[in-house]
């Protein structure tokens, strides 16, 4: 089978240059609607990979993304609000990129052609069978992620990607791949345009389907999500007025007093029985 990079394909449009900004708006747009067909069809490839991780988390395991820029940024992004928005620790879901923290605001050169360090960052989390790794590349060549799934199916660790290539050699040491075939960029290569956005809505899908199966939302709330700022407080405490119907007052009090959503309407049903 082939292996065709289209993300690096000739843009469907030319002469960019000569655009308005008009034309240049409606013509990134038009191509922006067509990310969600393609990540529907990897909606099979999608699920197949949530399955694994929930069965994985609920036993103690952890999910890692894996990447290198824009790819590895995304998955940065995705694993820290985890934590806020559905109350998890900081250590459930963990986002790597080459080239350490430094490479989530400046280029490394030459960090995502290593053969070694993806290993060993995973190394640093004391990596194991009881975890998952998913590799996030929108070429699917980055050596730095391609190396680190070996390692990890090796020994014995679930294997995830995402990438905007069509059997790449990511998808092939993948034990679950999936592939958003996005087609070329509005700019030809530009991969944090498609490919990003498709990487984005992918990881969302991931991440909250599985912490919705973990039991971190109630009904269509984040009944665990963390107060730390007035705009959450506020909102937890209209949850609260809403389920259990008090006053705003006496809902601050007991969120004040609990800490979260789900447990000041827990306290408050016990308290009643």
């Amino acid at each position: 089978m082939s292996f065709i990079k289209t993300t690096e394909q000739d843009s469907n449009h030319n002469h960019l240059e000569k655009m308005s900004v008009s034309e240049l708006l409606k013509n990134i747009n038009e191509e922006d609607k067509t990310v969600p067909f393609a990540v529907e069809n990897a909606l099979p490839q999608i699920e197949a990979l949530v399955h694994q991780i929930v069965s994985k988390l609920k036993d103690g395991g952890r999910l890692f993304y894996m990447g290198a820029g824009t790819s590895g940024r995304l998955g940065i992004v995705d694993a820290s609000e985890c934590p806020p928005t559905f109350g998890v620790s900081h250590d459930l879901v963990i986002g790597l990129i080459a080239g350490g923290d430094s490479a989530i605001r400046k280029a490394v050169e030459f960090a995502e052609d290593s053969t070694t360090q993806g290993w060993k960052d995973l190394q640093d989390y004391t990596i194991s069978p009881k975890d998952v790794v998913v590799g996030i590349a929108a070429s699917g060549t980055t050596p730095y992620v391609i190396s680190a799934l070996e390692k990890c199916n090796e020994n014995n660790i679930v294997t995830g990607c995402i990438t905007c290539n069509h059997n790449s050699p990511l998808s092939q040491v993948s034990k679950y791949p999936i592939e958003v075939i996005v087609g070329p960029e509005f700019v030809t290569g530009s991969s944090r345009m498609k490919a990003g956005t498709a990487q984005k809505l992918v990881l969302n899908m991931i991440t909250t389907s599985t912490m919705i199966q973990l039991g971190h939302v109630k009904g269509n709330k984040m009944v665990d999500m963390q107060l730390s700022n007035n705009k959450l407080v506020d909102r937890g405490t209209k949850m609260i007025m809403k389920e259990i119907n008090v006053s705003e007052e006496e809902a601050l009090h007991l969120l004040n007093q609990h800490k979260s959503v789900r447990n000041a309407v827990k306290h408050y049903n016990d308290g009643r029985k």
